[in-house]
């Protein structure tokens, strides 16, 4: 391995002497570590050792990343496509994505930069929509305004219309992103490895709406009702776009979109375990 490319948490102060560690034995194991100059500022003195790049490379051997799911998927997204693993210690509070804790630093990093890890593809949500990726990891959210009227959302599937909900958002989620904001919808959890991706309702205003599996093929139209507000369209927790009254965007499912480093044998399920606790008890 020649390059990696670092990516820290946006609280600077819970990585940065993760950081010069990083810079220490990647020298160790002769790989250049390089930083933007975003890093550079974050972390000070602790990045003098790091080669300084205007941008991050486009192919870089691996994508160390030093924070916790938010920082995963900002490197995910990056190198949406480009087969560049993204390797994650845990800087964070769930750290799903992560290959190991903060607590195995040392082993992590020996792990990241001789490349002794397995590579997962993951999945995303390609949404046309704002001048950034088009494309989610984890999800692609629609959201009324928080001085809004209540959002008015009609939805399709396979261009058969499923129907109209009085809610304050829906939530489109990858099995990756099934943990996330979905989870907390009530929606229900997708293993890693499911090919498809599940729709749900934040708030809804009525007794019978479900979260839905859709399947991988099936395009996902969300239409904002004519007559209503402004509804926020965000891409793993961003802010995107606006989906204006009486507009619609499609939504479709893509695989091989991100690749996560993960330990040789992690297992899905364990993970569950040990990040939400038993599911029974």
């Amino acid at each position: 391995m020649k390059t990696a490319v670092l990516v820290t948490h946006t609280y600077p102060e819970a990585a940065t002497e993760a950081v010069a560690e990083a810079a220490r034995v990647a020298r160790e194991y002769s790989v250049e570590l390089v930083a933007s100059p975003d890093e550079r500022r974050k972390h000070g003195e602790a990045v003098t050792d790091l080669e300084q790049v205007e941008e991050m490379p486009k192919r870089p051997e691996v994508c160390l990343v030093l924070g916790g799911d938010g920082s995963i998927l900002y490197a995910l997204r990056h190198y949406a496509g480009t087969g560049v693993p993204v390797f994650g210690v845990n800087f964070g509070t769930v750290g799903f994505l992560a290959a190991v804790e903060r607590e195995q630093l040392g082993d992590g990093l020996r792990r990241a930069f001789t490349g002794d890890f397995e590579v997962m593809d993951l999945p995303g949500l390609e949404a046309e929509v704002g001048d950034g990726p088009p494309v989610g990891l984890n999800d692609v959210s629609f959201l009324r305004r928080p001085e809004g009227r209540v959002a008015e959302l009609s939805y399709r599937i396979a261009d058969e219309e499923v129907g109209k909900v009085r809610c304050d958002g829906l939530v489109a989620a990858t099995p990756a992103g099934s943990t996330g904001y979905n989870l907390a919808n009530g929606g229900p959890i997708l293993a890693w490895g499911v090919k498809g991706y599940v729709v749900s309702f934040i708030a809804p205003h009525t007794l019978t709406t479900r979260a839905l599996v859709v399947a991988p093929m099936d395009a996902l139209h969300v239409g904002n009702a004519a007559g209503r507000e402004p509804v926020e369209v965000s891409l793993d927790g961003e802010a995107s776009a606006v989906l204006e009254p009486g507009e619609e965007v499609e939504i479709r499912f893509r695989e091989g979109v991100g690749s996560l480093a993960q330990l040789p044998g992690a297992n899905f399920y364990h993970r569950i375990r040990e990040k939400f606790g038993r599911l029974a008890q």
